[in-house]
């Protein structure tokens, strides 16, 4: 893939997550404005590994909308074509914190700006620029951003470009759990790389143990040739044509939250396969980038936020060794 402009496109949403911060001299809950939205996530992480990375996506015309614009362009991201919205606001995320880092999400989305980008929106130009093009679903919730999110994802498949999916399911977001898996089993059916978590996995397939939902999803979606599961502080799984590989999640205590967790572990995943492709890995090729993956990610869980909380190469590799 020579002479691609960007190592890796992503489209979705990019919002505010508003995080608990401790209580006022009232007794008040106070949140701080993180910016984040899964897509962004893993590109912020992707830049820390020095890869050039592009951001399709909608905004509100308003303050958090030049906000997240902002601190996006500051991480290195090419924001170029980040549309804003005159009539419609910024996403807001509302994250509940519980003591073992696993969140609750209240949306303030109905609508909301990244879900009213359009098909005529889109940069195809610089969509058929890229190596690798990432999407999740929360683009495939609503009708126009649906159509826009598909027409992306041909487009990039006819350039040649690898194409990366993450479910990230959140289920208030979807008029109903039936919809929500239809559009997950297109994104599956379409996609190279796959980060599934172990919720999304069972959701999919019904099955708590990985190994069979694997197998379930792999033999319904042998276009998926690297598969992997994330399964939060136990670690995570590859599959990969006919190996399995497990690697313990790094644990060295703390945890604050786990926002953006698997949007780290994700760029993990997408800049292995920049340097390596997905063709004749071995079990010390997947070991290797699960390791690297696994420990980014738990150092993102140690620190709040998400986009401005991605460690550098140098982190991660000091806590490998």
């Amino acid at each position: 893939m020579a002479g691609k402009k960007f190592d890796v496109t992503a489209l979705g949403e990019l919002l505010i997550d508003f995080t608990e911060n401790g209580l006022s001299g009232q007794g008040n809950t106070l949140f701080e404005a993180n910016p984040g939205g899964a897509p962004c996530n893993v590109l912020a992480m992707l830049k820390k590994l020095d890869r050039s990375c592009l951001f399709v996506g909608k905004v509100g015309d308003d303050m958090f909308g030049r906000l997240l614009r902002d601190v996006a362009a500051q991480a290195g991201i090419c924001m170029d074509h980040l549309v804003f919205g005159k009539d419609v606001r910024t996403t807001l995320a509302f994250v509940q914190t519980f003591p073992n880092g696993d969140r609750d999400f209240s949306f303030y989305r109905n609508p909301g700006a990244d879900m009213m980008l359009t098909e005529d929106e889109l940069p195809l130009d610089a969509i058929a620029g890229s190596r690798i093009f990432h999407f999740g679903t929360l683009s495939m919730t609503h009708e126009g951003v649906r159509r826009a999110t598909c027409k992306a994802i041909d487009h990039a498949k006819q350039s040649g470009a690898i194409i990366s999916f993450d479910p990230n399911l959140r289920p208030p977001l979807w008029d109903s759990l039936d919809e929500a898996k239809r559009q997950i089993e297109y994104g599956l059916a379409r996609c190279d790389v796959l980060k599934i978590a172990d919720n999304e996995l069972e959701f999919m397939t019904g099955e708590a143990g990985f190994d069979k939902g694997a197998a379930i999803l792999r033999t319904k979606f042998p276009n998926i040739k690297l598969f992997n599961v994330t399964a939060g502080a136990e670690g995570s799984y590859s599959y990969y044509e006919d190996k399995r590989v497990f690697v313990p999640a790094c644990k060295l205590g703390g945890t604050i939250e786990t926002t953006g967790a698997g949007d780290t572990f994700c760029a993990g995943v997408l800049n292995f396969v920049l340097d390596h492709g997905l063709d004749g890995l071995s079990e010390a090729d997947l070991t290797e980038m699960l390791r690297f993956a696994n420990t980014a990610a738990y150092i993102v869980t140690t620190r709040k936020g998400a986009i401005r909380s991605m460690p550098e190469r140098d982190e991660v590799e000091a806590l490998l060794k």
